[in-house]
């Protein structure tokens, strides 16, 4: 089957996160996003791609500031009501009934309840027509002692992270789970 170049959604698995920021007047927006990435190991980097018509990309512009929520499959509900198109004056915590997680090192609010929050501020912005590309170094990164091992590695099967594979008119949401395999760095690079 051959698909049109614009369904490379529906080919990858996007994580699910919330975006948190704060207006220069104050409002909290919260808005899901699943273009999302880091910037290779072991840099303290995080990318995120926007359209140009976004609340969130103006509140980053305005404050420099935002946190990734990573929400476990527990808050699909709370994403899809973050999904809305809302005014810009709306508190979209309220309007999902998050609970704000006072930041480490930024001004917006984590959102309790996430499986892990990294906080980030506005490095670089590559423009283009119809999107933009936000760099953000990461300034605190925190997550949930309940899904992380004393080494740092999640428990995926218990936190359970929102995923999404895109359809041609739906979005389904799904988890990762584990394939029946592990193997360290070194064996991926060096064959050991």
């Amino acid at each position: 089957m051959q698909l049109k170049p614009y369904m490379r959604e529906n080919v990858l698995c996007m994580p699910v996160v919330l975006i948190s920021t704060v207006s220069k007047d104050g409002i909290l927006n919260a808005a899901p996003w699943g273009n999302v990435t880091p910037i290779l190991r072991p840099l303290d980097e995080i990318m995120i791609a926007s359209w140009i018509k976004r609340d969130t990309l103006d509140n980053i512009r305005d404050t420099g500031e935002f946190v990734v929520n990573v929400v476990p499959s527990s808050m699909i509900e709370e994403v899809m009501v973050c999904s809305k198109n809302f005014p810009p004056e709306t508190d979209e915590f309220c309007e999902a009934k998050l609970k704000p997680k006072k930041s480490h090192c930024v001004s917006p609010p984590g959102i309790e309840g996430c499986i892990s929050w990294i906080e980030c501020s506005l490095k670089e912005e590559i423009k283009r027509d119809k999107y933009s590309i936000v760099i953000g170094k990461i300034e605190h990164l925190e997550a949930d002692d309940a899904y992380f091992d004393e080494s740092g590695n999640m428990d995926y099967e218990k936190a359970k992270p929102l995923c999404m594979m895109c359809g041609d008119d739906e979005i389904s949401y799904v988890r990762p789970v584990c394939a029946g395999r592990t193997a360290k760095y070194s064996e991926m690079f060096t064959g050991r």
